[in-house]
């Protein structure tokens, strides 16, 4: 059966019709800011304590956006007798994100959880020269990372935290070994004191 002429524009305007009759669903930005997924790729926040300078996110980086720059400091041994050792204290680290594709490898390849996504999209620049931002605001950034996820409660502990109460266990262990040590020492000095104050009371004419 051949289509009814004029069936198609019909059909348009029915839909046309139907959307106009339904509440807008537009949010005007600025005036009203967008509900983000909770890990949004916004900018990347620099945990500047977890940076070692190891330079495997400068040299990952596909569109080599990554600026870093630092210097070797020596720390004296931890006992006497021990050696000298040197360590890579940071000066620079800096974005261009005018290059940067968001593309995360340098997230990723972190080994020491340094670099973290952030929801914040808001940094337009009128200079492009302005879009290289300094570890001051990228750390400024870090505060804005969501807290990751909880765990499947059927999951695994993870090995830091598991590796973490070991240590706080075996810690906790030996203090309470060395109070108990003192405070048998200290009874033992207490009875101690007390037999010689009686001896001393018993010999006096």
């Amino acid at each position: 059966m051949p289509p009814i002429p004029g069936s198609g524009l019909a059909k348009g305007l029915a839909v046309t019709l139907r959307t106009m009759t339904r509440k807008t669903v537009t949010a005007q930005y600025p005036d009203t800011q967008p509900e983000l997924p909770p890990r949004s790729r916004g900018v990347i926040g620099l945990f500047e304590e977890n940076c070692t300078v190891c330079m495997l996110c400068a040299r990952e980086c596909p569109d080599w956006c990554i600026y870093i720059d630092s210097h070797k400091e020596t720390v004296p041994p931890a006992a006497p007798g021990g050696r000298e050792r040197s360590r890579n204290v940071l000066d620079r680290f800096a974005i261009d994100f005018s290059l940067c594709m968001y593309c995360g490898i340098c997230i990723e390849v972190c080994p020491f959880d340094a670099l973290f996504w952030s929801p914040e999209f808001e940094y337009a620049e009128t200079d492009i020269h302005e879009l290289t931002h300094e570890r001051d605001k990228l750390r400024e950034w870090m505060w804005t990372v969501p807290e990751p996820p909880a765990l499947d409660p059927g999951a695994e502990e993870p090995k830091e935290i598991a590796a973490a109460r070991k240590t706080a266990d075996k810690l906790a262990t030996q203090q309470a070994a060395e109070q108990a040590q003192q405070a048998a020492q200290q009874a033992q000095h207490a009875e101690q004191a007390q037999q010689a104050q009686q001896n001393e009371e018993g010999g006096t004419p």
